[in-house]
């Protein structure tokens, strides 16, 4: 299957520190950021993780779409998140989709540095058996 596999890690994030720890509002605000770039969410899931000594604990949110995944990791004791937009283009290309969603997150979360990974998945032609 081709698809397009996008990843960041973003370090320094200077925004609202309750982006990295409020579930709610970052799952709420993962859902309006896919149907924004003109993805569809098909399911949604989030997962807070308890205070350590450390510091708070950070939150992971997943939205399932109907072209594949998003999912976002926060680690708020770093002031650092990641991401991980992947679509299947079945049906057409979804990469400009991707990559839409994926540079609103980025900008949401305001890094100080962001290092960004793009992937090319599947084989673009059938390969011969011989």
């Amino acid at each position: 299957m081709q698809g397009l596999h996008l990843t960041a890690d973003l370090s320094h994030c200077q925004c609202d520190p309750h982006w990295l720890t409020d579930a709610d509002q970052l799952l709420a605000a993962c859902v309006q950021a896919v149907h924004t770039a003109g993805l569809q969410a098909v399911n949604q899931l989030m997962h807070s993780f308890p205070a350590s000594s450390e510091g708070p604990g950070g939150v992971t949110a997943t939205v399932l779409l109907a072209e594949s995944h998003l999912c976002v990791h926060t680690w708020p004791e770093k002031a650092a998140v990641t991401l991980d937009v992947y679509v299947c283009n079945f049906g057409g290309d979804h990469s400009a989709k991707a990559h839409a969603l994926m540079d609103a997150l980025v900008v949401h979360f305001v890094p100080g540095h962001a290092d960004r990974q793009v992937l090319q998945r599947g084989r673009t032609q059938a390969l011969s058996n011989s």
